[in-house]
């Protein structure tokens, strides 16, 4: 392994190896100290973020290493210099990269002509990092995968919805997507194919309903994400909105779930939008040691791709 563009291309022994990692980071950081000494990772950016930022310039920082941030709106890249001139001119600098990009295009093209490993930090198609991370918050408060499902509202043709569906299939997670109808709200159907695919291999189970009540029966973890994702402009929120309610996570929807559901939100939350604060803030929400996982999954990403 020596990128990471999706989780598609990780088998489930990877996977379990960077959770298994992560944990003994998480356990004990300070035996990791020093693990990135001398290390430099480029980070590239040209989405916000909170989480992703500052996890992994925290992970360098905390493991002996250094992290550059890199802005795309402040430099020649896209303008005088082509992806492939960067990841080329980058790999003679940096021992690791990482981008957060909108074209997913623009990030495989920068994977590809790389010679030092680089990690997808989110594309408009894939968010693997996240869903390391969530994988790891779930084992962490079910004790394992095995016979649990995942129940997903909202939106579902968006990063994260594709990252959980190969991520839940390949680690044997039983997983229903709950959205509404249209090509526009659900899954892209490649996505679908693969996952499906992945579940037969691993012995799980891959689903999309548009009845809430269904989906998030028997439900382990019920798992939501913002209704409005970058590109949505400000007069499609009335209409999205009202598209999407009948899949808010609110109390009765979790009163569905088994009793000991945890809820998920990879954040930033919106509280009356994808779910209700009674739910977001209550006794069954893992959002902020979800959140947390972020720092100690990049670290053990990192580390597993400069073996």
């Amino acid at each position: 392994m020596k990128k990471l563009v999706d989780l598609s291309s990780l088998t489930k022994d990877e996977i379990t190896s960077i959770i298994d990692l992560a944990d003994a980071l998480k356990k004990d950081p300070a035996k990791y100290s020093q693990a990135m000494l001398g290390k430099t990772l480029l980070m590239i950016f040209d989405k916000a973020s909170l989480r992703t930022r500052v996890s992994f310039e925290v992970a360098m920082t905390q493991m002996g290493g250094h992290g550059i941030y890199y802005n795309v709106s402040t430099s020649p890249l896209g303008k005088k210099e082509t992806m492939s001139d960067t990841a080329q001119t980058a790999s003679r600098y940096v021992d690791i990269i990482m981008a957060r990009m909108g074209s997913h295009e623009d990030f495989v093209e920068l994977a590809n002509t790389s010679s030092v490993p680089v990690i997808n930090a989110m594309t408009n198609f894939a968010h693997p990092c996240q869903i390391l991370a969530d994988l790891q918050t779930i084992r962490e408060k079910k004790g394992s995968f095995d016979g649990l499902k995942l129940a997903y509202f909202g939106d579902s043709n968006n990063n994260v919805t594709h990252s959980l569906l190969y991520g839940c299939a390949i680690m044997g997670i039983n997983i229903s997507v709950c959205c509404p109808t249209g090509d526009e709200y659900e899954p892209m159907p490649e996505v679908l194919e693969k996952a499906k695919s992945l579940a037969a291999a691993s012995g799980s189970t891959v689903e999309v309903t548009h009845d809430a009540q269904a989906g998030v029966s028997g439900a382990d973890v019920v798992y939501t994400d913002s209704w409005m994702s970058y590109h949505i402009a400000d007069d499609e929120k009335a209409a999205r909105i009202e598209t999407f309610k009948p899949y808010q996570v609110n109390q009765d929807l979790m009163s569905h779930a088994k009793p000991d559901a945890i809820f998920m939100n990879c954040l930033p939350a919106m509280r009356g939008m994808e779910q209700t604060a009674e739910v977001v803030d209550g006794p069954q929400s893992v959002v902020f040691d979800e959140a947390e996982n972020r720092l100690h999954a990049c670290k053990a990403l990192m580390l597993e791709l400069l073996k």
